[in-house]
């Protein structure tokens, strides 16, 4: 029989496996933001919106199912994060807005701000998806403004069981240095993915040796970024929770564990190797194309080994800086037993989903983009 506890680290990992999909399937806003650098006229910048734009939906997608599944599993901290650092939230989710309006009206006749404004606004949420995104994970670190009050629930004048600190609700994230490191690592990491993705898809030789030497420079950007904030976690303390349920501070506490969970940090070796190999390969050999597979199914390890980092192990995910026992673990932010319970059987549909998807990708990408597909086709963005 399952018991509460194993519900609540099952649907953590999922959690965690969502995010790393996420990431992974963000190659479109790291493409999209290199429209205009890669693009050296309209012919090739509407071969690159093309790319891209077979696989946006997959990433909008995966977004709404990520937010819907923290939802319905830790609902404490979607009403506590979602509800009260709204600000955040809300210039992610408008990025994202801005995405679906461009691809659909771009081309369209008439269309107020013409192919350069709409593609313009591609630009915008290369850079500020995956950027607000980085710092809202890296709350997770470092701490938010929040205070959680359960005993409001029994109240009949304020039944609010969380409220935000800070009058900035969600915008101070912005002020840490060491979230927009990690906001900075995320942007390169995409960008990277959407090199890769474009050297993969795009059946260009002017195109693909131009984004393989924007590999190396965004390479040397990321690598900088991620290192920095990996070792720094690795040294800060960490927000531990004792075994009656108490928040406190311990020194080096990501650092153990990372050391008292080996298949943790066994994924997240994997993960981190996966990412290097394919920015090795993509260097070292001209004809190498596959390196959006190396480099995506780390992305997807390595974030699901930061976010088990944070999650299991007797660690608050979502800790409170301004109240520490305000602090959100697996055990006081999830759903009832039941809920998990019913849950987990719909989750048994998540591998047939995921084919389904790998089904659709494959038949989408029988052929690279090429620019006579650009002069020929109707059905184009």
């Amino acid at each position: 029989m399952l018991t509460y506890a194993f519900l609540q680290y099952y649907w953590w990992f999922l959690i965690a496996l969502l995010a790393g999909l996420l990431v992974f399937l963000m190659f479109v806003q790291g493409g999209n933001s290199l429209l205009f650098t890669l693009g050296k006229n309209e012919e090739e910048r509407q071969m690159l919106v093309n790319s891209t734009g077979r696989k946006w939906e997959f990433t909008f997608t995966t977004l709404v199912t990520f937010g819907g599944a923290f939802f319905a599993s830790f609902p404490l901290f979607y009403s506590t994060s979602f509800g009260g650092a709204y600000w955040l939230w809300m210039l992610i989710l408008l990025s994202f807005v801005l995405q679906a309006v461009s691809y659909e009206f771009q081309s369209k006749l008439g269309n107020v701000l013409g192919s350069w404004g709409y593609r313009m606004l591609l630009v915008l949420n290369g850079f500020f998806g995956p950027f607000l995104l980085g710092v809202a994970v890296a709350t997770f670190f470092n701490g938010s403004e929040f205070v959680v009050s359960k005993d409001n629930m029994a109240s009949l004048s304020m039944p609010i069981v969380s409220s935000w600190a800070s009058p900035l609700h969600g915008l101070e994230a912005l002020i840490n240095p060491w979230n927009l490191i990690f906001g900075f690592a995320v942007f390169f990491l995409t960008r990277l993915l959407g090199l890769f993705y474009f050297i993969n898809n795009v059946d260009d030789v002017e195109l693909r040796s131009r984004c393989r030497l924007k590999v190396r420079s965004d390479a040397v950007l990321f690598l900088l970024f991620f290192l920095a904030f990996v070792g720094w976690i690795m040294m800060k303390p960490g927000f531990a929770v004792t075994a009656d349920g108490v928040i406190k501070m311990e020194s080096h506490k990501y650092f153990y564990n990372l050391i008292e969970m080996p298949p943790v940090a066994a994924i997240f070796a994997i993960g981190v190797i996966g990412v290097l190999f394919a920015l090795i390969r993509t260097w070292m050999s001209k004809h190498f194309v596959r390196g959006i597979w190396a480099a995506g199914a780390g992305t997807v390890l390595t974030v699901l080994g930061l976010l088990l980092l944070v999650g299991y192990n007797g660690t608050a995910y979502y800790p409170s800086s301004t109240d520490l026992q305000s602090s959100l673990t697996l055990q006081n932010s999830c759903s009832s037993e039941f809920t998990l319970e019913v849950m987990s059987g719909v989750s048994l549909l998540i591998p047939f989903v995921l084919a389904y998807i790998a089904y659709c990708w494959h038949m989408m990408d029988q052929r690279g983009i090429t620019r006579k597909e650009m002069q020929h086709s109707e059905s184009k963005y």
